[in-house]
């Protein structure tokens, strides 16, 4: 354990998931041209993100069981494989119907390496770096944000459509083939006995994992953080920005790396709270929620066209989001036994691709039906207009409003439980606070 082979296996792993998310972010940069090359409306682009959502949460807790009956290497070598074959059908894709084929293989190969590579940290290493590991693989992995914003936009300028996509499964293929020479599941045979022996037997696994408090808090702990930057990066913002905003293209598309630079940079601090702090991770969680809520509020309110500076705040609240969206998969770490981890962390992450689409979604239809009143009241049609982004991105409240909802209730479920079987008492936030500055405030 946290061994040189250790550590090999995570740099490996991590650039699978950086892989991956080059290729779930690749139609983020691409939204105008598939709407060139396709056609179509708001709502027929947003299916090609959905349907790619869709099979990604379909997926999770399949995945999670065949990776506790099977072991991650298995299901990482699966997915990219996955992932290589899909955007090479994209790349060459001649119609909608043959591109969303692409990208429902896409999101089923992508849905394999998260959950895959939370697996491999926690079988190879131990302590305290766990869930800070877990932080910098969500970091190293939104770099491929960056490549999908900068040099990939860069290659659809330059090239289109057909090299784009093919330049991103040559970096999946370059992936898939180091997987298999270095990745192994764990530095010893015991998970191997411990692994179900039977399909019945994964799905008992299944079963207790998914009615663990536990386990819930973390589904909607990632539901209701990584949903929205999810929803930015993978469609609605470069749209929003482009036409919304009057943005430069390119500027659009480098802006989103803001997203990735906060990520980086608030990634590791959430680790070391979430390690530090284990009884206020729901805290936690709720802070980086409020704080994208207000973000989101001050852009949608402002009156006229957002200032630049508001929209970088808003990309950093955005970044924030994801490595807070990990704390999910802490909670199914610690409230599940090992051989239960990959069913529960594939339960963790069903919560945010779930709201992702969802959201996707209703944007797009909220953006088409606004233009066809437009249209039917005598205005010229104009689909993207900031005020039509304006009311469209408001459903993120009600969707990430329920969540909380939820949240709160499966936090309450889970401290009683804590309270019951191990005699741990958690008290409300603003009670520990007072009871530490009372504590300060004692004479030596």
């Amino acid at each position: 354990m946290n061994s040189r082979q250790s550590w090999l296996i995570f740099y490996i792993g991590s650039f699978a998931y950086l892989s991956a998310v080059l290729q779930r972010s690749s139609l983020g940069i691409a939204g105008v041209a598939a709407t060139e090359r396709f056609g179509g409306s708001a709502s027929l682009l947003s299916s090609l993100a959905v349907v790619q959502l869709a099979v990604y949460a379909a997926a999770q807790i399949p995945v999670g069981v065949l990776i506790d009956r099977y072991g991650a290497r298995v299901l990482v070598i699966t997915g990219t494989a996955l992932m290589v074959i899909g955007q090479v059908t994209l790349a060459f894709a001649p119609s909608m119907t043959i591109a969303v084929i692409g990208r429902i293989l896409v999101g089923a190969g992508d849905a394999a390496l998260f959950i895959s590579m939370i697996r491999l940290i926690a079988s190879w290493f131990t302590g305290r770096i766990v869930p800070q590991l877990s932080q910098w693989l969500g970091n190293i992995g939104q770099l491929g944000q960056v490549l999908s914003a900068v040099p990939l936009a860069w290659v659809l300028h330059t090239w289109g459509w057909t090299p784009t996509f093919l330049s991103a499964a040559s970096v999946a293929m370059v992936a898939l083939v180091v997987v298999i020479v270095v990745v192994r599941d764990q530095p010893d045979r015991a998970s191997v006995e411990n692994r179900p022996s039977s399909w019945r037997a994964a799905l008992v696994q299944l079963k207790h994992s998914f009615k663990r408090p536990g386990t819930q808090l973390g589904f909607w702990s990632h539901y209701v953080t990584q949903s929205s930057g999810t929803v930015f990066t993978l469609l609605w913002g470069f749209p929003f920005m482009v036409y919304g905003l009057g943005y430069n293209p390119s500027l659009a598309a480098a802006m989103l790396m803001v997203l990735v630079g906060a990520g980086m940079v608030c990634g590791p601090l959430l680790g070391i709270l979430t390690a530090r702090y284990p009884l206020r991770r729901s805290n936690i969680v709720l802070g980086v929620v409020t704080l994208m809520g207000v973000a989101w509020a001050a852009v949608l309110l402002w009156p006229g066209e957002p200032p630049f500076w508001l929209i970088v705040l808003l990309l950093i609240a955005l970044g924030i989001g994801g490595p807070g969206s990990l704390i999910g998969f802490d909670f199914a770490r610690t409230f599940n036994p090992q051989r239960n981890h990959g069913s529960a962390n594939g339960v963790v992450n069903v919560g945010g691709f779930t709201a992702s689409f969802v959201m996707v979604y209703l944007i797009g239809l909220l953006l088409d039906l606004q233009d066809q009143w437009r249209v039917a009241g005598g205005a010229a049609t104009d689909l993207y207009s900031l005020d039509s982004f304006r009311v469209a991105f408001s459903v993120q409240f009600v969707v990430v409003g329920i969540g909380v909802l939820f949240l709160l209730r499966a936090r309450m479920r889970t401290r009683v439980k804590l309270s019951r079987d191990e005699g741990v008492e958690v008290a409300p936030l603003w009670v520990a606070v007072a009871r530490a500055w009372r504590r300060r405030q004692r004479p030596e």
